[in-house]
């Protein structure tokens, strides 16, 4: 099988070189020429341009493309549309939005070529070791590339879900709870940081994910961070959002449902990002107009 990868960054090469080890035949494409040397000695063949890349592809190829959600993704879609063939098969293993997915499977199938949205998970590790995805596409031409999600997945770590759009949806929701998760577990650390206890942060995060109820790879990962910094002194407590946190809260809205916690997460995040406080610095003043509170200045 025929795979070439666009976007070789950390999730990209990772996913190349899982994909080689496991004997298929990847060429890749960045435009971050650095990584050539790195990937061609790992055994992938490294172009220098997309029109290359393109160029002398066999038929029928998967081309598979790693790249940020939004407008990048969407623009590469539609170049790769252009220079695909019929029965030709494009991944999108990004986070895009799932109604550009959409979209973008409705342009695919005009030139009789198959989308599929693939959801993906496991970070970095997991994009070399095993990944967790979730793919959205025509069912029937599905099982002709279900054993590259074989070989690249965990066991039991892939799931067909539907027509286009369903991979990247479920992916959506799947992110959403990531945000409530990670923001339970900095705000459980934060009660113990500033508690009248002095526990050994580390200890309390092993401890956590040896035999509890909330034991999970992120608990593991807390552990880690914690063992080097404790105090995080080196850390601006800044959280950037990247866009699916306020997609699941936009269809928590559309469908008049409640996910509360997804959606504090996000206004946290928000929040660390206000430099300025210019809302927080209202309230202090009215506090100080009609209370006499002290108002904190620099």
């Amino acid at each position: 099988m025929d795979i070439r990868i666009i976007g070789l960054g950390k999730m990209g090469l990772n996913l190349a070189y899982n994909l080689l080890e496991h004997g298929y035949n990847v060429s890749g494409y960045d435009q971050n020429s650095t990584v050539k040397n790195e990937f061609e000695q790992n055994g992938g063949t490294f172009y220098s341009s997309f029109e290359t890349l393109m160029s002398d592809k066999k038929q029928p190829s998967v081309v598979w493309l790693m790249l940020p959600a939004g407008e990048i993704t969407n623009n590469q879609v539609a170049s790769c549309i252009n220079a695909m063939d019929k029965e030709d098969i494009l991944i999108d293993g990004g986070n895009s939005k799932f109604t550009d997915s959409q979209k973008n499977g409705e342009k695919a199938k005009e030139k009789g070529i198959y989308f599929f949205d693939v959801g993906t998970s496991g970070g970095t590790s997991g994009a070399r070791e095993g990944a967790c995805m979730m793919i959205g596409g025509n069912a029937e031409k599905f099982e002709d590339i279900r054993p590259l999600f074989e070989a690249i997945c965990v066991k039991d770590g892939y799931l067909y879900c539907g027509p286009i759009g369903s991979g990247h949806y479920l992916k959506m929701i799947h992110n959403g709870i990531e945000y409530g998760m990670m923001q339970a577990i900095g705000e459980g650390f934060n009660l113990i940081h500033h508690g009248e206890y002095d526990y050994d942060l580390p200890a309390v995060a092993k401890v956590f994910n040896n035999g509890s109820v909330i034991r999970s790879w992120l608990m593991g990962l807390t552990e880690d961070l914690l063992q080097d910094d404790p105090n995080l002194n080196e850390i601006e407590g800044v959280i950037p959002s990247s866009g699916e946190g306020k997609w699941t809260a936009e269809e928590m809205l559309r469908q008049e449902l409640s996910a509360p916690v997804i959606t504090q997460a996000l206004l946290t995040r928000y929040a660390s990002v206000d430099k300025e406080k210019y809302g927080e610095k209202i309230v202090a003043s009215l506090r100080n107009q009609f209370g006499g509170h002290e108002v904190s200045k620099k």
